[in-house]
C-alpha cells in the first residue's frame, strides 16, 4: 500500500476519532482498535500523540474531549484537524504547537461566527462527568435547582446533554414528562442507583427538537417576513422547526414554526421589527403589542 493510501486512511480513521470526541463520547482505546482495525499502540499513539493538541481527559481509561469545547468544531475543521494530524504523524516537522494553535484560532472564529459565549465549565466538570455517566447508564439522578422563588429539589430521568447558543442544558423526563434544566443552576448533584427505562417517544422528540423548550405540545405560529430580512430567514433557520412555506413576489416570506410558548418566539419578533409579524395565532401577535405598548408606557 503507498503512503498516499496510508495517510487517506489515517486521515479517515483520525476524523472518526474526532468526531466522537466532539459529540462527547468516551472513547476506549481497546473498542477503537477492534473498531479501526488497528493495534491499541495505534489508537494510543492517535490520540496522545497526533491527538496532543486537543484539551482531552482520561478518566477510568476512558479518552474524551473537555466539555468545554464540545460541539464547537464544525465538519470543515474535523476534516482540516484529521488531515493535519495525519500529516504530522507522517513528517514529524509539523510540529504540535502549529497545530494547537490552529485549532484554538478555529475555536475563537467559531465564537465570532455564532456571537455569543460559550460557558466555562472548568469548575463542574465532576458533575458533567456524573451526568453523562447517568445518562449511559439509564440511571435517575437527583439534585437542586435555582429558580427564582427558591432552590427546589428534583429527582428526573436524565436523557441527554445539549447545548443550546453556549450554554448547557440537561434534557430530562420529570415522571414522564420531558423538561430541560440550564446546567449552571443544578447543584448538589447525585447519580442515583435506581435505573428507567427510555422513553422512544421522548427520544425521538430529542431528535428533532431544536431548541430546548422541550413541550410536546406545541403551536405552530405563522410569520410574515420582509423582504429586508428574508435573506437571513433564507440563510438559515432563525425560528424553531422553521419551514418556508411561501415565497412572495415582493421578495419576502411566510414562514412557520412551532413553539412551546409564546416566550420562545416573541423576543425574536420584537428583534426584527418592523420586518417580521405574527400572522398566526392573532393573540400572540397582540400580545406582543401589548407589551411594547407597556414598554412605551414606563
Amino acid at each position: 500500500m503507498t503512503q498516499t493510501n496510508n495517510h487517506d486512511l489515517l486521515a479517515w480513521r483520525l476524523a472518526c476519532i474526532l468526531q466522537k470526541l466532539n459529540q462527547g463520547e468516551r472513547l476506549n482505546p481497546n473498542a477503537l482498535a477492534e473498531e479501526f482495525g488497528v493495534h491499541k499502540r495505534t489508537i494510543q499513539r492517535d490520540l496522545l500523540g497526533r491527538f496532543s493538541f486537543l484539551p482531552l481527559e482520561k478518566v477510568d481509561g476512558l479518552f474524551a474531549l473537555n466539555p468545554a469545547y464540545l460541539g464547537r468544531i464544525t465538519i470543515r475543521d474535523i476534516e482540516r484537524f484529521a488531515g493535519l494530524a495525519g500529516l504530522n504523524g507522517l513528517f514529524p516537522g509539523l510540529d504540535t504547537q502549529f497545530i494547537r494553535e490552529l485549532f484554538d484560532s478555529r475555536l475563537q472564529d467559531t465564537l465570532d461566527i455564532h456571537g455569543g459565549n460559550y460557558e466555562d465549565l472548568q469548575q463542574r466538570i465532576g458533575d458533567f462527568r456524573t451526568l453523562q455517566s447517568a445518562i449511559g447508564q439509564r440511571r435517575l439522578v437527583r439534585f437542586s435547582y435555582r429558580k427564582a422563588d427558591g432552590d427546589k429539589w428534583v429527582e428526573v430521568a436524565p436523557y441527554r446533554l445539549i447545548n443550546h447558543a453556549g450554554i448547557w442544558y440537561l434534557a430530562a423526563a420529570d415522571r414522564g414528562q420531558p423538561k430541560a434544566y440550564a446546567f449552571g443552576k443544578i447543584s448538589a448533584l447525585t447519580c442515583l442507583d435506581t435505573s428507567y427505562t427510555s422513553d422512544p417517544n421522548i427520544e425521538s422528540m430529542l431528535d428533532e427538537e431544536d431548541s430546548i423548550w422541550l413541550n410536546e405540545k406545541k403551536t405552530e405560529v405563522v410569520l410574515t417576513v420582509a423582504p429586508a430580512a428574508a435573506i437571513y430567514f433564507r440563510r438559515r433557520k432563525l425560528v424553531a422547526q422553521q419551514v418556508i412555506e411561501k415565497e412572495l413576489e415582493n421578495g419576502g416570506l411566510i414562514v412557520s414554526g412551532k413553539f412551546a410558548h409564546p416566550a420562545q418566539i416573541l423576543p425574536i419578533v420584537r428583534y426584527w421589527i418592523p420586518h417580521v409579524r405574527i400572522v398566526s395565532p392573532e393573540d400572540w401577535q397582540g400580545e406582543m403589542e401589548r407589551q411594547l405598548q407597556a414598554y412605551q408606557n414606563t
